[in-house]
């Protein structure tokens, strides 16, 4: 089943449409705790010998009372009540505890385990996802809900086993000994006063669910504008718009707060409701049992068990308003989750995909390619070109005429709509995406780092390289001496997506972890546009030795990085309209040589204002 990509929090939503949403929630989680089955039957018997045991103490506790009507003197007092009742009462309530204690240990594993494999899956369905879903999505919010629908799933589980489940084994243990052992009416008040308490309680829980939805959408849509604005910390400085972002968050704060204050209220209406029938059942209870004393069909001890039964049992009651509004929360988190898990793979493997195997290095084709990211905006129009096993082609062109494109192409993070892509001969699409990727090594024009150290995001480029490695693929991409010139060394933490480092700095390292890859097929997307002049010329030569005997895709904006490149394509406005070498495509006098003409004369005039 497909999902809509808008957020479901702005959309409205019918009762019947979340209850079905809840069940569906609660049917895909049973899988995740069913891989615990024994864990789950074992806690369930502890639960019920707790729960009986839990039953027993005001049976014995009336027997105790009952007992005290001895004569005084009597030596069955001394000898009987304390050494058996006693320490009986007391055995029972220890083995309640004790078992709860058992079920608790039992359950937690399977709980924890269906925590972790939820979160699990839905960060490795995230990632599979295609890159037209993480330029959509709205980080923020999408981590809140991921977060409340993992932590949902322990309070789900132990709402339900904890606490919905033993309550409503006590209730009818309970119903069955008031039926039997006095009179029907004591069962007919007790069940009257549960089913008015439960359907009140779910009636206005229900109703007031809504309320937490609310509350939920305006907490994401709140955590959304924080971390957006967090992110771009640097543009709202340079924009001085401190005060706009508090404004904008302020005003989700204020809706938030608005709602929770509507929870508030409905909250002590609910309480009051509660309370109200508990008293008339006890009430009702109570008046049973004195009239039954009185008759002399009771005893005391009759009382007392009573008493107890109703305490005991309304006691968790409650906690019912709280505990079934968890529970609905819970579900609504997990259903929100479950989103992101049934948002469908735009790009995906085909059943009878194949890994790419290479023997040597690999020709790369592109025949006859339509793409649109937009169907009324085409991209590239029928682009076909070949990169030779172990060469170099290049494409340029201005910006906007589809030159990303075909590296995202190539990537597999979108399929063409029309054409094919092949490497050594083999269509891309009947490839597995991981071995496609693992043969292919970038450099993109824009890098973003982790938020960890210089090191560790070199390493990235290739999983367990050792620090002799690191250190090479650093000195290849010229990089080496300024990580060693810093205090830290190659420890260095470079900051949210790499902000402590400069342009150039980034881009280098970028360089650096594609050639620690060391993959058979490159992409340079703009490899060297962050970087000066006389960096880039620096820098070329060691690009040009990394792609030496590589089939590489150099994608560029200034003509000086492609002039050794076997072929040169300029790209416009998704089609090709001159291809040649540096020298041939000069001496044709078209738009290649009006581009170069162009740059040469403003690489002069920069050199002379410098």
């Amino acid at each position: 089943m497909r999902r809509s990509a808008e957020s479901p929090q702005d959309l409205p939503v019918s009762a019947s449409t979340a209850s079905r949403a809840e069940w569906a929630a609660l049917k895909r989680l049973l899988p995740y705790l069913w891989e615990y089955k024994w864990r789950v039957l074992a806690a369930l018997l502890f639960m019920v010998v707790a729960k009986v045991a839990n039953v027993g103490v005001p049976v014995l506790l009336k027997e105790l009372v009952d007992a005290l009507t001895l004569k005084p003197g009597d030596p069955a007092a001394v000898l009987i009540v304390p050494a058996a009742m006693l320490l009986a009462y007391g055995a029972l309530r220890f083995s309640t505890s004790l078992f709860t204690e058992l079920r608790d240990l039992v359950f937690a594993k399977a709980t924890q385990g269906a925590a972790r494999s939820i979160a699990l899956s839905t960060f490795e369905h995230l990632h599979a996802l295609s890159l037209r879903f993480h330029l959509e999505r709205q980080t923020g919010g999408m981590t809140r809900d991921i977060e409340r629908g993992v932590r949902s799933t322990e309070s789900l589980i132990s709402y339900s086993l904890y606490s919905i489940l033993p309550t409503l084994i006590e209730m009818l243990l309970v119903l069955s000994i008031l039926a039997i052992r006095f009179d029907v009416w004591f069962a007919v008040i007790t069940l009257a006063a549960l089913v008015g308490y439960i359907v009140f309680t779910v009636k206005v829980t229900s109703w007031r669910t809504r309320f937490r939805r609310e509350a939920n959408a305006q907490e994401s849509a709140a955590h959304t504008k924080a971390v957006d604005s967090l992110l771009n910390y640097e543009t709202v400085k340079y924009f001085n718009n401190e005060a706009f972002e508090a404004r904008r968050y302020d005003e989700n704060l204020e809706e938030l707060r608005r709602v929770r204050l509507k929870s508030q209220v409905t909250l002590s209406l609910l309480n009051t409701g509660q309370q109200l029938i508990i008293a008339a059942a006890l009430v009702g209870i109570l008046w049973r049992a004195t009239q039954g004393v009185v008759d002399g069909r009771m005893t005391l001890g009759d009382l007392v068990m009573v008493n107890a039964f109703m305490i005991q049992l309304y006691i968790p009651l409650n906690f019912l308003g709280v505990i079934y509004r968890e529970i609905k929360q819970s579900l609504a988190d997990l259903d929100r989750m479950f989103v992101f898990m049934d948002r469908e793979r735009e790009v995906d493997d085909a059943p009878d995909a194949v890994p790419l195997q290479l023997a040597t290095c690999p020709a790369v084709r592109f025949e006859d390619v339509h793409f649109a990211y937009d169907p009324a905006r085409p991209i590239l129009r029928g682009v076909s070109f070949e990169i030779p096993a172990g060469k170099t082609v290049a494409v340029v062109g201005p910006s906007g005429s589809g030159k990303s494109t075909l590296a995202r192409l190539l990537f597999r993070f979108y399929d063409v709509q029309q054409g094919r892509i092949a490497i050594a001969g083999q269509d891309i699409r009947s490839l597995t995406q991981a071995s496609l990727r693992q043969a292919i090594g970038i450099v993109p024009q824009d890098t973003v780092l982790f938020n960890d150290t210089v090191e560790y995001n070199i390493a990235y480029g290739r999983a367990g390289a050792s620090h002799d490695e690191v250190v090479a693929a650093a000195q290849a991409a010229r990089i080496h001496d300024f990580i060693a010139g810093t205090p830290q060394g190659y420890a260095t933490r470079v900051g949210e997506r790499g902000l402590k480092l400069s342009g150039g700095e980034k881009q280098r390292v970028a360089i650096a972890r594609t050639l620690l890859k060391n993959p058979p097929i490159l992409i340079f997307d703009e490899a060297t546009s962050a970087l000066d002049s006389a960096n880039e010329r620096a820098i070329q030569a060691e690009l040009q030795s990394a792609a030496r005997n590589k089939t590489t895709l150099l994608i560029a904006h200034r003509l000086s990085t492609v002039v050794d490149a076997h072929e040169i394509l300029v790209l416009d406005a998704g089609q090709i309209l001159e291809r040649g070498t540096h020298a041939q495509l000069l001496a044709l006098g078209g738009r290649y040589a009006e581009m170069w003409s162009l740059q040469q004369s403003q690489a002069v005039g920069d050199e002379a204002l410098a």
